[in-house]
C-alpha cells in the first residue's frame, strides 16, 4: 500500500511531509486498539439466516413434541430426582419426558448475556444477542506434520504449545482443548495435564473436559490454587466444562450428567453438549438433525437450571453431518455449514448464548481442500451470529488430527471471515461524496494519497499475516515464499517468545504436587 501511494502522489506532496516512508510504515504497522481495530471478538453476525420464520417456529414446536412423547433415555438417580422434582415425568420404561410448560418455564428463568471470563479481562466473551467468537476444540488423537506428511500421536506438549499459540493470535477469542494427550496414560492425570496444560498456555478463556466425576475435586483443587482461592475463582471462572450430557439420540449419558451436577454447583460455566451425526446418529433430514438437537439442548436447559436456577450454560447444539456414501464423519461439508447457522438461528430464537461446530476439515492437510471447508463453514457460522464458533481453526481429518501450523493459517481466515461479520459501515461520513468531489475535481484523479484513504487503511482493512498478495514478480524476487512456510516460521517465532501464563511460585507448588507431562 505504501509503494503505492508512494508512486502516485505527486512530487511536490511528497516533498512537503515529514518523517519519511519508514517512519509511516512502522506507525501503520503498530499493534491497533482494540476499540479501532477492523475486526475483534463480539462483533454482531445474524445476517445470514438460512430457516424462515416458520421453519424456526416448526422445529421449535417439533422438539417440543419429542420431548413430551419421546423424552430421554438413562438419566442417573440424581438426575432422576432433580428432574422429576421440577415437573418432569419417569414413564414406566424409565424415560424422562418433558411437559411443554416446563420447558417454557425453565427457558424463562435461563442465563442471558453470560460472560465467559478470561484470566486477562481483555479477552472475556460476553455472549448476548449475535456477538460472535471464534476459537478451538475438539479431541484430536493426532498431530499433523504438513511437510512430512506424518500423524503421529498427540501429546501433553502439544496441547500446551497450540495454547501458547492462541495466546499470540487475535482472531482466536478462545482456548478449548484441541488434543487428547496421549502421552498420559492415567485418566485422571490426562484431565489434570488438559486442563493446566490450557490455562498453563494462555489467560483466554479455557474450556475443558472431565472424564470422570472423581476427578472434577482434584481439577478444581487446581483450578483454586491458580485463581488464589475459591472466592476468588467464583468471581471470575475462567474456565468452563465441555459436557456431552446426552448421547445421541434423546439418551443422557450418566457419567457426564454427574460432572455437570457437580461442576454447576461449583460455579463453572458449562457448554451443554449435543453431538449427534446425520444418518447415523441424527435423522438424514437436516431440519429433523436439528429438532434432535434442539430438543436435547432444551433438556439439557431443564436439567441445568433444575440443579441451579440460572446456572451459566452455552445451548451447544453440535449436530454433524455423514457422508451417506460411507457413514463418514463430513465436517467441512456445506451441509454442515447449513446446520450450524440453523442452530444458531435457534439460539437466537430462544435468545440463549450458544454454539456450535465450525472450521472442521475433512483434509488431512492444510490445502486448497481444507482452505475452502474451514472458509465456508467458518463464514456461515459468522454471518449467522453464532456466540461461540468452536473447532475453528487448526483442525483436519474429521477431527482426528490436529495441525499447529493449520493454527496459525487460520489466524488469518479467521479475520477475513470476522471482516465479513463487520459487514459494511453505512454512515454519512462514509457516503459523503466529499472525497470524491476533491479527487475528481482538479485533484489526482486517484484515491491512494488521500486523506479518508490514510485515515482508513486499518480501521476499514484488515490485512493478512501469513497470505501472501505479492505479485508474481514481487514473489519471484522474493524466493517464491510459500504459505507453509511462512505459518511454521511464523509459529516457531511465537513458541519462541511465548511465556508460561502461570506465576512461577504457583506452577511449582502444581508441579510439585501433580505430575506435569509438558515443560
Amino acid at each position: 500500500m505504501d509503494d503505492l501511494i508512494e508512486m502516485c502522489e505527486p512530487a511536490r506532496a511528497r516533498a512537503g511531509r515529514t518523517g519519511g516512508r519508514a517512519s509511516r510504515v512502522a506507525m501503520r504497522s503498530a499493534p491497533l486498539a482494540d476499540d479501532v481495530r477492523p475486526v475483534r471478538g463480539g462483533m454482531a453476525g445474524g445476517q445470514y439466516k438460512p430457516l424462515s420464520e416458520a421453519g424456526v417456529a416448526q422445529i421449535h414446536e417439533a422438539a417440543l413434541q419429542a420431548l413430551e412423547e419421546i423424552g430421554l433415555s438413562q438419566a442417573p438417580p440424581s438426575g432422576v430426582k432433580l428432574l422429576t422434582d421440577a415437573g418432569a415425568i419417569e414413564g414406566d420404561d424409565g424415560r424422562i419426558r418433558f411437559p411443554r410448560a416446563l420447558v417454557e418455564d425453565m427457558l424463562a428463568i435461563a442465563a442471558r448475556n453470560i460472560t465467559l471470563h478470561a484470566r486477562d479481562p481483555k479477552h472475556d466473551l460476553h455472549l448476548s444477542g449475535s456477538k460472535v467468537h471464534y476459537g478451538t476444540a475438539g479431541a484430536a488423537v493426532h498431530i499433523v506434520d504438513p511437510f512430512t506428511l506424518d500423524y503421529r500421536e498427540s501429546t501433553a506438549q502439544d496441547l500446551y504449545d497450540a495454547a501458547r499459540l492462541v495466546d499470540n493470535l487475535d482472531n482466536i477469542h478462545f482456548y478449548q482443548r484441541t488434543m487428547v494427550c496421549r502421552d498420559v496414560v492415567d485418566n485422571l492425570e490426562m484431565d489434570l495435564n488438559t486442563l493446566y496444560g490450557s490455562i498453563s498456555g494462555t489467560r483466554k478463556h479455557v474450556g475443558t473436559s472431565f472424564s470422570d466425576p472423581s476427578h472434577v475435586a482434584a481439577c478444581f483443587d487446581m483450578l483454586y490454587t491458580v485463581a488464589g482461592g475459591e472466592e476468588r475463582w467464583l468471581e471470575r471462572p475462567f474456565v468452563s466444562n465441555s459436557n456431552c450430557f446426552v448421547v445421541p439420540p434423546m439418551k443422557f449419558a450418566e457419567e457426564s450428567c454427574i460432572v455437570m451436577e457437580d461442576c454447576i454447583r461449583r460455579g463453572m460455566p458449562m457448554l451443554l453438549l449435543s453431538a449427534g451425526q446425520a444418518g447415523a446418529t441424527a435423522p438424514a433430514p437436516i431440519a429433523l438433525t436439528i429438532v434432535q438437537a434442539v430438543a436435547e439442548c432444551l433438556a439439557g436447559v431443564v436439567y441445568a437450571n433444575a440443579i441451579k436456577p440460572g446456572a451459566p450454560c452455552i445451548f451447544g447444539t453440535w449436530p454433524f453431518v455423514s457422508d451417506l456414501r460411507t457413514g463418514a464423519m463430513s465436517g467441512g461439508s456445506a451441509e454442515q455449514a447449513l446446520l450450524t447457522a440453523g442452530c444458531a438461528q435457534m439460539h437466537r430464537f430462544y435468545d440463549l448464548p450458544g454454539g456450535a461446530a465450525s472450521g472442521i476439515s475433512d483434509s488431512k492437510l492444510p490445502d486448497m481442500q481444507a482452505g475452502w471447508e474451514q472458509g465456508i463453514t467458518n463464514a456461515l457460522a459468522g454471518l449467522s451470529g453464532l456466540n461461540m464458533c468452536y473447532e475453528a481453526v487448526g483442525m483436519h481429518a474429521s477431527l482426528l488430527g490436529f495441525c499447529l501450523e493449520s493454527l496459525v493459517l487460520g489466524d488469518d481466515l479467521l479475520g477475513q471471515a470476522m471482516r465479513l461479520v463487520r459487514g459494511i459501515d453505512v454512515t454519512p461520513d462514509s457516503t459523503s461524496i466529499d472525497a470524491m468531489r476533491e479527487v475528481c475535481m482538479g485533484g489526482p484523479g486517484h484515491y491512494l494519497g488521500s486523506d479518508q484513504t490514510l485515515k482508513l487503511m486499518q480501521t476499514e482493512y484488515i490485512y493478512p499475516s501469513v497470505a501472501n498478495r505479492m505479485s508474481p514478480k514481487e514473489w519471484n524476487e522474493a524466493g517464491k515464499p510459500l504459505l507453509l512456510d511462512k505459518a511454521f516460521a511464523r509459529k516457531n517465532a511465537i513458541l519462541a517468545k511465548a511465556g508460561r501464563q502461570i506465576d512461577p511460585e504457583i506452577d511449582a507448588a502444581i508441579r510439585a504436587k501433580y505430575r506435569i507431562y509438558f515443560q
